[in-house]
């Protein structure tokens, strides 16, 4: 089915609004509300660094692993250049603060603009060492910076300045979920319409044939590392982003199952789709948390069920993606993006079809 360009926009308006009327409810009363608005805030930021990973990944064809450090380096900036300065003190308790950053502070957006670009610089000068390598090395290097990164903030040399293995407390935290979901917004529209302008298609080309892509005269070195160092920027604004969300943050936060959480969202949405990132962040968040009750002990009859107890969640969990991957197999959406067309042409398939019989009659 074919929809006009003024109703798709009607649409799509609509379900703006509506989910900026769902915001201001769940608003209206935070403390009651603070689940779900914790669940909406986690998924929303996981969905930045998501789409970032899949514009390396799904769109370039890079298999890169290092967001967990790339994250790191956004959330320590943010979180070392937002703290209160009056409350440094009682942060960097141990060893105290370095002389340098002790008076160092800069507004919310200013210091996610700088994590953004610590991490961008970070990616910069590794991507030129390791960009080089293709495939499951790749992944292998990107991997171990991300380690390298988190042992280099745990390390005593740094007590001073990232405060080691205690990490950063007191770190402002959004003061209305409307922030979050307005700074996705932009960084997910700016990724869009770098994937639609000719460095997106540039990177789609590598992505398909790199021989192919360089006898065109596409500069493989070049657009392989500002893919990378793109990436790389919105995923240190989505751990500033991250930084904001918990209020207080370590090393342990940004452990190597960080990247694989990001990289399941990817896949299950589907390598090569914005849309399909958005969508698997949502539902691989809320559907950890809504499986919670796995976790607790329940009885039938007064006969204590064996299975359910701690840790049997992620058990239920992991069938439940086995099930969703063997049905869509290229993930959710596959390499396509939403659509109204697809939308209305999901639904209009599931109402059988009345065949024609040779009196001209019809039955289901």
């Amino acid at each position: 089915m074919t929809l006009k360009k003024s109703t798709k926009t009607i649409l799509s308006i609509t379900v703006l609004v509506l989910i900026a009327l769902l915001l201001f409810h769940l608003e209206q009363d935070k403390r009651a509300n603070s689940y779900i608005l914790s669940i909406l805030e986690r998924s929303i930021i996981y969905a930045v660094v998501a789409v970032s990973m899949n514009l390396l990944n799904g769109f370039t064809g890079l298999f890169s692993l290092g967001q967990a450090g790339f994250m790191a380096l956004g959330a320590y900036t943010v979180g070392i250049l937002t703290i209160p300065v009056e409350n440094r003190p009682s942060v960097y308790y141990t060893s105290g603060i370095n002389e340098t950053i002790a008076n160092w502070h800069l507004p919310f957006l200013p210091a996610l603009l700088m994590g953004g670009l610590v991490a961008a610089l970070a990616a910069a000068l590794v991507g030129a060492l390791i960009l080089k390598l293709k495939s499951d090395y790749l992944a292998i290097a990107t991997l171990g910076f991300s380690e390298i990164v988190r042992a280099v903030i745990a390390s005593p040399q740094l007590d001073m300045i990232t405060n080691g293995s205690y990490g950063l407390k007191k770190i402002p935290r959004f003061t209305t979920v409307y922030i979050p979901f307005a700074l996705a917004a932009a960084c997910i529209l700016l990724m869009i319409l770098l994937i639609n302008s000719s460095y997106g298609r540039a990177f789609k080309a590598i992505r398909e044939d790199e021989v192919a892509a360089e006898a065109m005269g596409i500069n493989l070195f070049k657009h392989k590392e500002l893919s990378f160092v793109i990436s790389s920027f919105f995923t240190g604004i989505g751990g500033g982003m991250l930084a904001c969300y918990m209020g207080s943050i370590d090393s342990g936060t940004f452990r190597i199952t960080l990247t694989y959480d990001i990289l399941l969202i990817v896949v299950l949405g589907g390598l090569g789709s914005v849309t399909g990132s958005i969508l698997g962040s949502f539902l691989v968040t809320a559907g950890r948390e809504w499986l919670r009750f796995f976790d607790e002990p329940h009885a039938i009859f007064g006969w204590q069920i064996p299975l359910f107890r701690s840790g049997f969640r992620m058990v239920v969990f992991s069938v439940l993606l086995m099930v969703v991957v063997l049905f869509y197999r290229k993930g959710i959406m596959g390499d396509k993006e939403f659509s109204w067309e697809s939308f209305f042409g999901f639904f209009k398939r599931l109402i059988p079809k009345k065949k024609k019989l040779a009196g001209g009659n019809t039955h289901d």
